[in-house]
């Protein structure tokens, strides 16, 4: 029997990457499964799910704007639009079950299935959810989380610990440390950083680190830096002086090297962030992105923190604090070690196989 099953959301690589590994998953699973990815016009999904080999539809809506209201006053018009052209997919397509991983483009295509009696699967990565998932968990079949306590959002009895999906590539990575270093033209023998601030960069991270570079080279520690497009040229230029230990990349796209090559990670707390992190029981620095819905990241990070398994700086006092953190941390081998035990107990290589089943088995 043929499934067919939509996979709605994106915005972000936190939600694009997952979404993907449960339908490698599904197709692992059902080979015949038919897939059909919903997304937002414009944003990253567009271009990185048929990269992947899916087949991708997109809605026009946009999220609310918390920094120009003005782009607001089309947003009504939008959601409706974008309602619209949910039912006219969901028409055509005629899915068995429809699974929302979060981002703008989820809310239309899910709040449809669940009109028309489609079962319905939320993937809630975050450990705050959002508003969206939080109306459409009333009529969700099941809520895969990767957190506890998920039960003051959500109705308990629809509740699935999973963990959050990580790509294969992350999970199934047999690179060596040295291979690792030598790809980004660095030294084995040597403590390595990985400083990273999700696919577009992060500015409080990329600002408390240009005036810190010469430390690296005094202390003979090496940098692996993604300050993502905006921070790109500055950083180029800042490091210049200091090429033999510090790398600067806009983007990398070889994730599993970087993790390899590094003995710490300074990262945000993004949910895929978090999840590849644990799978790879990598000691991090987390530096939560303050304006992100509900400050979740904040609660991602704390949650680590809380079982001795992170450090975290707030994003405001990152300038201040993350120089002497990082040091101080990469000398300290046993708290290095504390870090790397406890971090490694909250991994799941697995979540994007359990997910995809609890998807099979709405299908009656």
């Amino acid at each position: 029997m043929q499934r067919r099953i939509i996979i709605a959301g994106g915005g972000t690589g936190g939600h694009i990457f997952p979404a993907i590994a449960i339908a490698n998953a599904l197709k692992k699973i059902e080979p015949e499964t038919e897939i059909l990815f919903v997304g937002a016009k414009g944003k990253m999904e567009m271009e990185k799910v048929p990269q992947a080999g899916y087949r991708i539809e997109g809605l026009e809506i946009a999220g609310f704007n918390r920094s120009n209201m003005l782009k607001n006053l089309m947003l009504p018009f939008k959601i409706l639009k974008s309602l619209s052209q949910a039912r006219k997919i969901i028409d055509t397509f005629n899915p068995d079950a429809v699974v929302g991983v979060g981002g703008y483009a989820s809310f239309p295509v899910m709040r449809k299935a669940q009109k028309k009696g489609i079962p319905t699967l939320i993937q809630e990565q975050n450990s705050f959810a959002g508003k969206a998932n939080m109306v459409l968990g009333k009529k969700a079949a099941k809520i895969c989380v990767a957190y506890e306590n998920m039960e003051k959002f959500f109705p308990a009895d629809k509740i699935v610990m999973t963990g959050n999906p990580v790509r294969g590539n992350i999970t199934q990575s047999a690179v060596s440390k040295e291979d690792a270093l030598a790809h980004f033209g660095l030294r084995t023998g040597k403590q390595t950083v990985f400083a990273v601030g999700g696919s577009l960069g992060a500015k409080a991270i990329n600002e408390a680190l240009a005036p810190i570079l010469a430390t690296f080279v005094e202390k003979d520690i090496q940098l692996i830096w993604q300050t993502g497009k905006p921070y790109f040229e500055t950083a180029k230029t800042a490091a210049a002086p200091y090429a033999s230990h510090v790398k600067v990349y806009e983007f990398i796209n070889v994730m599993d090297f970087a993790y390899k090559a590094s003995d710490v990670v300074v990262s945000r707390a993004g949910a895929l962030a978090i999840a590849e992190l644990c799978v790879v029981k990598k000691p991090v620095i987390f530096v939560p992105y303050p304006f992100a819905a509900e400050d979740h990241q904040t609660f991602n990070a704390k949650s680590l923190v809380d079982k001795k398994a992170a450090l975290m700086i707030k994003n405001d006092d990152a300038a201040a604090q993350l120089g002497n953190t990082l040091f101080s941390l990469l000398q300290n081998n046993a708290l290095l070690q504390q870090l790397e035990v406890n971090i490694g107990k909250l991994g799941n290589s697995n979540a994007d196989m359990i997910i995809a089943k609890q998807v099979l088995a709405l299908i009656k």
